[in-house]
């Protein structure tokens, strides 16, 4: 019954820990849809965090890329991310990168890069895709956020 007890008590320590964020001020990150390349999936994702410079609100739009590969060997992925005001902008590229994603593993949401805007009601949004290596690029993964998130 003691034991019982203390089991109890342990898991429901583990679970507020793990409800707790490591960092209070870090932005949700939201993932848009997933496009494929071969046996590697990816998912283009975006985060907005509210800052303030001087009397400026603005917002912090960081582009991020999620890698699942289905395939029974590890491979390597290029990425590219981009970015735009929905109304009226163009596209300009936020960064670029590689990463390793293993045999039938996940490479979770990796940082590709960001821009500083003012914050204001328009909608942004970012574009991602991927290619393996020896592979075509995917199509486009989007995400999009029309909110100065605090």
């Amino acid at each position: 019954m003691h034991v019982r007890r203390i089991g109890a008590v342990l898991s429901a320590v583990a679970l507020i820990v793990l409800a707790v964020p490591a960092n209070a001020q870090a932005a949700a990150v939201a993932c848009g849809g997933g496009v494929s390349t071969g046996r590697v999936a990816v998912n283009g994702c975006i985060s907005a965090q509210r800052g303030k410079e001087g009397r400026i609100y603005t917002r912090e739009i960081t582009a991020y890329v999620k890698a699942r590969n289905t395939g029974p060997r590890a491979v390597n992925v290029a990425y590219e991310a981009f970015f735009r005001v929905v109304d009226g902008g163009h596209w300009v590229e936020l960064g670029s990168g590689r990463t390793h994603v293993p045999a039938g593993g996940t490479v979770e949401p990796t940082e590709v890069g960001s821009s500083t805007r003012v914050c204001g009601p328009v909608k942004v949004e970012i574009r991602v895709h991927a290619h393996a290596d020896g592979g075509v690029w995917s199509g486009w993964s989007t995400a999009g956020t029309a909110q100065c998130q605090t």
